[in-house]
């Protein structure tokens, strides 16, 4: 067996060094946003070479000064909301992190009765390693890492869309073109951000903690599982509060604003406007980044733990262990070619070429990212090499696991595209959508239901094609690189994320301002490519999560000693069928929250509608303030049973029904989970751009169905508020509740095995 040709010096620079790159270059993209000015142009700065001022076009009997100064107030009140939102979500959230970090500590440091004596390894008899109460502090210290990492992602993310939504709008007065590169820009920051302090981070702990462990791999890399499991606490947490958020607001807007008053949305007269505004920041932007950096956590974490008990770790081959590391690096290093073709390389002159350049980042970034892998998997990886695959060494090649990073890379593709078939109104699934409006809102509900059920089956044999082939190729190992893989060009992803509700917000800030209609139609055309891009992403979470989750699920089969899977005993077989119910009852959880949430909204909207005197004339103001503290309270209330759930059925499976019930579980909650997750996201998403085809009017289709205050519109408006938690709650918190319980089972495997199954040993 050839060593690699990166020596393990060179694997020590190269990964800190992507990192900070990626760091410098969001800083970069951060610095030509905030060159918008967001304070109104005194005459003294009427520059004259010929362009700047002179660009902005005169809008049409609004004065300029006025509408700056309108935007900056906008932007404000979206940005205080969503911060003390976040704030106050963070304070609940830290008190369960402390007390779960206590629980991972007391339950992995009685595994061995709280002794400081070496232990035998687990699999490696014949060698002495670190005693449990070492990996239960380590796991617990990497747990809080990866929690407050998770929180600052998100927290970040939300700050740089707040401070770019209204530069985003002034932009769109000049043309769509420059508006959509402020957009595309503050997302890139987010999803450079997220991916360098991810992989910092990882890096560093990974280094702190080998200053212990020394040569007791094993032991370090089950120690750093706690990461992973931190991302994804604090992930389930913010999508499901933001999410609950955003939807109350939104669903309370829509009800009330467009259907009972017929007014446009994000009017200013609308009492919730604010608060719908504040909900796409923390629901959009601070949950999806933490629920993209807890699936990039988990599935370095998971070929981590594979790779130390494969030849990589028992012969302490660093670079070839910091193989997923490298992945990532590289990654940072492709996305950040890919975001220049859409910032600089290539320029947006007309609407017609937004979605492109959004999908043409995609494309990009996996053709590059193929050639990327290619170079890494040769230079950092032996040409032949053992992996771990239950209980024995499997002979595996450089180029074998070459391909199973690319099939991930390239089935995240598939299923990117195959959601936006579905999902955008270009082509027929929406637009038949729209036409079932003709008959009411029952027929369109009919109609996107079907939607989202077709809409799995191309997702869900990609994902199979991949497991098969990766696992054939590198057992577990092969799959948790798969899953890497599909998420190697994150900051892409996010970046094209984020810009979706940065434009959102953009359109709203328009109308609020009381901007022209037709900056108002350059602003819709951001939002209805971000509706598409986000989307997209969705898919892409949801394909990831299956992946990382089954390889969570091997790497916790493996450390729980289970020597294999049988369906057909009952004990298995009972996990199965409880494990496939649980999507179902988070999402009835989380429905139901955003149910009972906007129905105080509505009640509260048209309170304010019927009290207020002059409200409807816009003479006077609205109480926005209500209404963000009925999102707020609401979401922060509603949190805690779907987490709960989620977080202590691990604990109650392994403990009291032992290690082969809780991996029926697990598995029948990933099998169950991944369908009703794409399905979800995906009716929601048609039944949103049904309504933006109809609203937008832009072909002779649209325009019989058209226009808004028409019969079918308001069954299109019906339609999307129903598909609204579907796809921006329940769908994409589900990808988390898969990946969680997978990764808490795994970081709790040494007690399940030590002591759990209670109720069987009576």
């Amino acid at each position: 067996m050839a060593a690699a040709l990166l020596s393990d010096f060179a694997t020590e620079i190269i990964i800190p060094l992507c990192a900070v790159i990626g760091i410098l270059f969001s800083l970069i993209q951060w610095a030509l946003v905030s060159r918008v000015k967001l304070t109104p142009n005194g005459p003294s700065n009427n520059n004259k070479n010929g362009f700047s001022d002179s660009l902005i076009e005169e809008e049409e009997g609004v004065n300029e000064h006025n509408v700056v100064v309108k935007c900056a107030e906008i932007q404000n009140a979206i940005s205080e909301g969503a911060t003390s939102f976040l704030f106050t979500e963070y304070q609940y959230v830290g008190i369960f992190m402390v007390v779960f970090a206590i629980l991972i500590f007391l339950f992995l440091g009685s595994v061995e009765g709280f002794s400081t004596k070496s232990q035998q390894c687990t699999y490696n008899v014949h060698k002495k390693c670190k005693p449990a109460l070492a990996t239960a502090l380590f796991s617990t210290v990497s747990f809080l890492l990866g929690a407050i990492t998770s929180v600052l992602s998100g927290f970040l993310g939300m700050k740089i869309a707040t401070y770019a939504n209204a530069r985003t709008t002034l932009e769109a007065r000049k043309s769509v073109g420059k508006a959509f590169i402020t957009a595309f820009r503050s997302g890139a920051v987010m999803g450079f951000l997220l991916a360098a302090n991810g992989l910092l981070v990882l890096y560093i702990t990974i280094n702190l903690f080998k200053l212990y462990y020394g040569d007791d791999w094993e032991g370090l890399f089950e120690a750093i599982t706690g990461y992973g499991l931190g991302g994804s606490s604090m992930a389930l947490f913010g999508r499901v509060g933001g999410g609950i958020y955003t939807k109350a607001a939104d669903v309370g807007a829509d009800l009330v604003g467009k259907v009972e008053r017929n007014i446009p949305e994000d009017d200013p007269r609308n009492p919730a406007v604010i608060a719908d505004n504040v909900g796409d920041n923390v629901g959009d932007i601070a949950g999806m980044g933490s629920d993209l950096f807890g699936s990039y956590a988990e599935s370095s974490c998971a070929a981590l733990v594979v790779a130390s008990i494969s030849s990589f770790g028992i012969n302490h081959e660093f670079t070839a262990m910091c193989y997923p590391l490298l992945v990532s690096s590289i990654g940072i290093i492709v996305c950040l070619i890919t975001t220049l073709f859409a910032t600089d390389f290539y320029e947006i002159k007309a609407v017609k070429d937004i979605e492109p350049s959004l999908k043409n980042q995609l494309i990009i970034s996996t053709v590059l990212m193929t050639i990327g892998i290619a170079i890494v998997s040769f230079i950092a990886l032996p040409s032949s090499f053992t992996i771990f695959n239950f209980g024995v060494q499997k002979v595996v090649h450089n180029w074998q696991l070459f391909l199973c990073v690319c099939v991930g890379l390239w089935a995240g593709l598939i299923i990117g595209f195959v959601t936006e078939y579905y999902t955008s109104n270009a082509y027929s699934p929406v637009q038949d959508v729209a036409d079932s409006c003709r008959t009411g809102a029952a027929t369109n509900v009919i109609f996107g239901l079907a939607l989202g059920y077709k809409s799995v089956i191309i997702p869900i044999f990609a994902i199979a094609i991949s497991i098969f082939v990766s696992f054939s190729f590198a057992a577990m190992y092969g799959i948790a690189v798969a899953a890497l893989g599909m998420l190697s060009t994150i900051a892409t992803g996010l970046a094209i994320d984020a810009y979706g509700p940065i434009s959102d917000n953009a359109g709203g800030i328009a109308e609020m301002a009381g901007m022209s209609h037709r900056i108002r139609e350059r602003t819709d055309a951001l939002d209805a490519a971000g509706n598409t891009t986000a989307a997209i992403g969705k898919g892409f979470a949801i394909g990831s999560a299956a992946l990382v989750s089954l390889a969570l699920f091997g790497a916790f089969v493996s450390r729980a000693g289970i020597q294999v899977v049988d369906v057909l005993t009952p004990k298995v077989f009972i996990g199965l069928i409880v494990g496939a119910m649980l999507p179902y009852w988070f999402s009835a959880m989380t429905m139901k929250s955003v149910g009972s949430a906007a129905l105080k909204m509505v009640e509260e909207v048209r309170r304010q509608f019927n009290t207020i005197p002059g409200l409807m004339d816009g003479t006077t103001k609205p109480d926005y303030a209500t209404c963000v503290k009925i999102s707020t309270d609401a979401s922060i209330k509603e949190m805690i049973p779907p987490g709960a759930l989620v977080m202590l059925t691990p604990l109650i499976g392994g403990t009291f029904f032992g290690v082969e019930t809780l991996s029926g579980v697990l598995a029948g909650a990933l099998v169950s989970g991944v369908q009703v997750a794409i399905s979800a996201s995906n009716t929601g998403g048609a039944w949103d751009n049904a309504k933006k085809y109809i609203e937008a009017g832009a072909s002779e289709h649209a325009l019989t169905l058209g226009p808004k205050g028409s019969e079918p519109h308001k069954a299109a408006v019906i339609g999307d508020t129903i598909g609204d938690p579907l796809k921006d709650t329940s769908g994409p918190s589900l990808n988390i509740l898969i990946k969680l319980m997978a990764v808490e089972s795994l970081v709790f495997a040494p007690f399940f095995a030590a002591h759990g199954g209670l109720l069987f040993k009576l």
